[in-house]
């Protein structure tokens, strides 16, 4: 029989989460003095020093310390999980998942997500952030969300996917463009256009390695970090750009008509994943999430054009 107690062991957390004490104990609403007595009573019964107390220094954990953190972490994950299922017996997922996506290609692929995992499991508290994809995994990795959607590009090692669909670059150019007319377009014939870079890595990277293979250097005339923004100064004619997502309309927010055109020689697809960290085993809610979302990206009617 174990001689610690689940309310210790996050108390624990708790402690190795926030490094001090007091954080803890703020963020658990109990006294500091009950937090410390959890640890102490802890290193008692596994009979080693977990943590290293500073007085202007706050806490940090022993190599004692980080090992009991990652199972612990584990085992009230799974308290957790027992606590939500065991009232319908495992028949019926419940309670929370929490998605972060990639902002430029959130509005693609989320809302299909959304609509069909709610009907098919009501009880699941779904809910989603969206952001740059370096935040979207710094989030990940925090434990602050159970899944995410991004770009296979410029991903931290450490994580487990599953392919949901791939697109390749494109060139959007306004109505008025010399090129509109033409099936396709090399980057080379733009050499002199000013550019509007969508600058929201990884997407600039990736559009920037695309003129890189081709030997070109763009003509940027103006950088944004949002995608409607951008097609909408195309439509302006203000310049062209080089786009991945591809919305199933051709024309900006005020109704003005953009031209997509295939980018020659062919471009590279790039993959849309859903990731999460390899190191942490998913919820019954999130393997869920992970099948439905390769099926319904597979299945979708009006699948996100490549």
């Amino acid at each position: 029989m174990a001689r610690y107690t689940l309310r210790q062991l996050s108390y624990f957390a708790a402690v190795a989460e926030a490094g001090t004490i007091s954080g803890a104990a703020a963020k658990l609403h109990v006294s500091q003095t009950a937090v410390a007595a959890a640890v102490t009573e802890l290193e008692r019964i596994f009979k080693t020093q977990l943590t290293v107390r500073r007085k202007a220094h706050g806490v940090s954990l022993t190599p004692a310390g980080t090992y009991l953190y990652a199972q612990a972490a584990e085992l009230l994950r799974s308290a957790e999980e027992l606590e939500l299922n065991a009232s319908s017996g495992g028949r019926e997922l419940a309670g929370p998942l929490v998605i972060g996506c990639y902002a430029t290609v959130a509005p693609t692929i989320l809302p299909v997500l959304i609509e069909g995992f709610t009907v098919n499991h009501p009880k699941v508290q779904l809910d989603f952030v969206e952001g740059p994809q370096d935040r979207i995994q710094e989030r990940l990795f925090a434990g602050e969300l159970d899944l995410a959607i991004v770009y296979d590009m410029d991903l931290s090692p450490g994580l487990g996917s599953v392919q949901l669909y791939d697109v390749r670059g494109y060139v959007l150019l306004p109505q008025s463009h010399r090129l509109a007319g033409q099936p396709e377009v090399s980057l080379q014939e733009l050499a002199e256009d000013p550019m509007i870079l969508l600058d929201a890595p990884p997407s600039s990277h990736h559009t920037m390695t695309l003129f890189e293979q081709a030997g070109v250097s763009p003509a940027i005339r103006y950088r944004t970090t949002d995608f409607e923004l951008t097609r909408s100064l195309v439509g302006r004619g203000v310049g062209y750009s080089v786009l991945v997502q591809r919305p199933a309309i051709d024309s900006s927010y005020e109704g003005l008509p953009v031209v997509p055109k295939p980018i020659v020689p062919a471009v590279k697809p790039v993959a849309v994943k859903m990731v999460w960290p390899e190191a942490i085993r998913l919820t019954d809610r999130a393997e869920a999430m992970v099948s439905f979302a390769a099926s319904a990206a597979r299945n979708a009617r009006n699948p996100p054009p490549a």
